[in-house]
C-alpha cells in the first residue's frame, strides 16, 4: 500500500468523500480543528466535500450546521444523498421488509434493532438504557412500544451489538438470510447495516458524482472499515486510515495517518495546497 504523499494529480480532485467514525472523527468524536474552514475552502476550490456516513441525515447536517450548502452527505451508507441542499438519491426500504427484518432479529434474539427514517430513528422504549450512546449517532429518537408495522419512510435497518460482534453475526446470520435481497454490511464492530440492495457508500458515490458531472479518477474517498469498501474501491483516490484493520488493505490505494493524527485534515490540505 502506497503512502498517502504518493498521490499524485489532487489538482484534478473534484470531491472528497470522507467517513465520520474513526476516519474524520478521531476515538473521542471530535473532528479535527479547522475542518469547517476546510470544507469552505474547498468549496471556493471548486471542491465538494462529502460527509459519507452510516449516520442518518439530520444527525450529519446536525453535524456541520451551517455548511449544508457548501457540501455534499451521503448519509445512512448511500440511503440519501443530497448535495448543497438539494436531495440527489433517496431509497426506502419496503415496510413489508422491514417487519421482516424485525421479526427475524428479535425471533432469535441477535441485537438491540434501531429503525431509521428519514427524520427519526424507532427504537423500542425498552432499550432506552442506550439512549446517551444512540444519541451520539441519532440525534433524533423516538421512542416506541412496539417496531410491529411502523407508518414512517424507513431507508435503513440498523442492528446494534452491544457484544461488539456485529462483524461475525454478519457474516453468518444476516448475509446469508438477506445478502440476496439487501446490501448488509458493518458499520465497525457494534452496527449492522441493511439498506435496498445496491445501497451502499460507492453507490452513493458514484451518484454524487454523475450529479456533478465527475469522473471516479478525479474523486477522493477516505474510510477504515466495512460499510467504506465500495466508495473505497470507486474513488481513484482512496485512502485508508492508519488505523483500520490489515483486512482493509486491499480496498484502497493509499495509507494515510489515523484519525487520531487527524489523517483526512492532512490530506485535505495537501489537496487544498495543490488547488492554490
Amino acid at each position: 500500500m502506497l503512502d498517502f504523499e504518493e498521490d499524485t494529480r489532487l489538482s484534478d480532485i473534484r470531491v472528497v468523500a470522507c467517513d465520520m467514525d474513526c476516519t474524520l472523527l478521531a476515538d473521542d468524536k471530535s473532528m479535527p480543528e479547522g475542518m469547517p474552514g476546510r470544507i469552505e475552502a474547498l468549496n471556493d476550490a471548486g471542491v465538494t466535500f462529502a460527509a459519507a456516513s452510516g449516520r442518518p441525515l439530520y444527525t450529519l447536517t446536525g453535524m456541520f450546521a451551517g455548511l449544508e450548502d457548501k457540501m455534499a452527505f451521503i448519509s445512512d451508507n448511500g440511503a440519501a444523498v443530497v448535495c448543497r441542499g438539494e436531495v440527489v438519491f433517496k431509497s426506502l426500504i419496503d415496510p413489508q421488509v422491514v417487519q421482516e427484518l424485525t421479526e427475524f432479529t428479535l425471533g432469535r434474539n441477535l441485537g438491540i434493532p434501531t429503525v431509521c427514517g428519514l427524520n427519526t430513528c424507532y427504537v423500542r422504549s425498552c432499550d432506552r438504557q442506550y439512549d446517551e450512546f444512540f444519541r451520539t449517532f441519532y440525534y433524533d429518537i423516538t421512542y416506541v412500544d412496539s417496531l410491529d408495522h411502523l407508518d414512517a419512510e424507513i431507508n435503513k435497518y440498523t442492528l446494534f451489538m452491544p457484544e461488539a460482534n456485529a462483524v461475525p453475526v454478519c457474516a453468518e446470520v444476516f448475509s446469508p438470510a438477506f445478502g440476496e435481497r439487501l446490501s448488509v454490511t458493518c458499520g465497525g464492530a457494534v452496527w449492522i447495516d441493511m439498506m435496498n440492495y445496491g445501497v451502499d457508500k460507492g453507490a452513493g458515490l458514484a451518484r454524487l458524482c454523475e450529479h456533478l458531472g465527475v469522473a471516479a479518477e478525479d474523486a477522493a474517498a477516505f474510510g477504515d472499515t466495512d460499510n467504506d469498501v465500495q466508495m473505497l474501491e470507486w474513488a481513484h483516490h482512496s485512502y485508508l486510515m492508519a488505523n483500520a484493520e490489515k483486512r482493509m488493505e486491499p480496498h484502497a490505494r493509499f495509507r494515510a495517518p489515523s484519525n487520531n493524527d487527524r489523517g483526512v485534515a492532512v490530506v485535505v490540505d495537501r489537496i487544498l495546497a495543490s488547488h492554490r
